[in-house]
């Protein structure tokens, strides 16, 4: 019998990871481990900017008032999601990257400036000589205890989907807190570096080909089964 997933991101992509699993004949347990909230900010000048950057669709879902001013700029976007939320709020995409900002910031050529619209946590980039990002923080993730329920699940071993660094982070003290066994438990990551953030002492620990969900799913199928 396959062992069930547990996902950790936040609606409204934990309802879509969720029926996925179900679609693949998997048994999925949401347990989100964050709530998004919008963060004040205010909007520069356009004018001051080539494009923006975007590793989140959270900054078109919680950005407000200040994304107006800035809907003549080009978005270059983290992924297809980010992407697609661009275009609904009434942006352009210039670019889509797959699934990190890095390399997607390393091939810009000078000079370039950008405008990061980003979340609370996130991670540090490293632009190439010419290219200028400056920072706005439009939302947070506000940490949710593990739930009582989840926490049996997990004692019963499962295989964990990690979407973001900072889950991993989280997850990994959360289960320091409540006790949990983590040689019981296999990690699916999203990315390398999501995985080296949960730290060691797992059953197993997994990232996907490739930084992007449907991989992530594939991966997480293989790993409950």
């Amino acid at each position: 019998m396959p062992r069930p997933a547990i996902v950790l991101r936040p609606e409204p992509g934990l309802a879509e990871t969720l029926a996925r699993l179900r679609e693949r004949g998997i048994e999925g347990v949401g347990a989100p481990l964050f709530t998004i909230e919008p963060v004040a900010w205010a909007a520069p000048d356009p004018a001051q900017f080539d494009a923006i950057l975007v590793g989140s669709a959270n900054v078109f879902r919680h950005g407000g008032e200040g994304l107006k001013r800035l809907a003549g700029l080009p978005v270059h976007a983290v992924g297809p999601r980010t992407a697609q939320a661009a275009r609904d709020a009434g942006f352009t995409v210039a670019d889509i990257a797959g699934g990190e900002l890095q390399p997607l910031v390393s091939r810009m050529a000078a000079p370039q400036r950008l405008l990061r619209l980003a979340g609370e946590k996130r991670v540090a980039l490293s632009p190439p000589v010419g290219v200028e990002v400056a920072e706005r923080v439009v939302y947070r993730a506000v940490p949710l205890p593990l739930a009582g329920a989840v926490a049996a699940r997990l004692a019963g071993g499962a295989v964990v989907l990690l979407h973001s660094g900072e889950a991993a982070r989280y997850f990994a003290e959360e289960c320091k807190r409540l006790a949990i066994d983590r040689s019981r438990l296999s990690l699916a990551a999203l990315a390398p570096r999501i995985a080296a953030a949960a730290g060691d002492g797992w059953q197993s620990v997994e990232w996907a080909e490739q930084p992007a969900e449907l991989a992530l799913l594939a991966l997480s199928v293989q790993m409950c089964r």
